[in-house]
């Protein structure tokens, strides 16, 4: 085994643990982080008529948005149902990119979910801003 094989080894297990470990919020942002990039690397693969990387992104893409919309809970809060309808029509134009090699809807989709990205990070920043620490047993150790 190489030294770059052990290097992307432990690189996967440390991703793997962040991902067990995050709390829904931050698992949630970096679901947003990664569609960003997989849209951002699709658009460059399709500029450079890089199909077969281009369709690897928008498929892992969708994959993402999938997971997005089928745990939203819809009852949760009064937007939810709207944020719904971005998905699918997200979804549609991933795979109306891909098909068709159309790199104007995967810059439509950046252009739709980098805000909303950013507006999940924004209110996952708030939660830790907000909530307390814990340090032995109580709220900043008094208890």
């Amino acid at each position: 085994m190489t030294i770059q094989t052990m290097r992307n080894q432990q690189l996967s297990q440390l991703n793997r643990d962040a991902i067990l470990s995050a709390p829904p919020a931050r698992l949630l942002t970096m679901l947003y982080d990664r569609l960003i990039l997989d849209l951002m690397r699709a658009e460059h693969a399709q500029t450079t008529s890089d199909w077969e990387v281009a369709s690897s992104n928008l498929l892992h893409a969708q994959d993402i948005v999938r997971e997005l919309s089928s745990t939203l809970d819809t009852g949760a809060w009064d937007g939810a149902a709207d944020l719904q309808s971005i998905y699918t029509y997200v979804l549609t134009a991933l795979i109306n990119a891909n098909i068709y090699r159309d790199v104007k809807s995967t810059q439509e989709c950046i252009s739709i979910l980098r805000p909303l990205g950013e507006a999940w990070h924004a209110a996952a920043d708030s939660l830790v801003v907000q909530a307390p620490a814990r340090v032995g047993g109580g709220v900043l150790g008094v208890g």
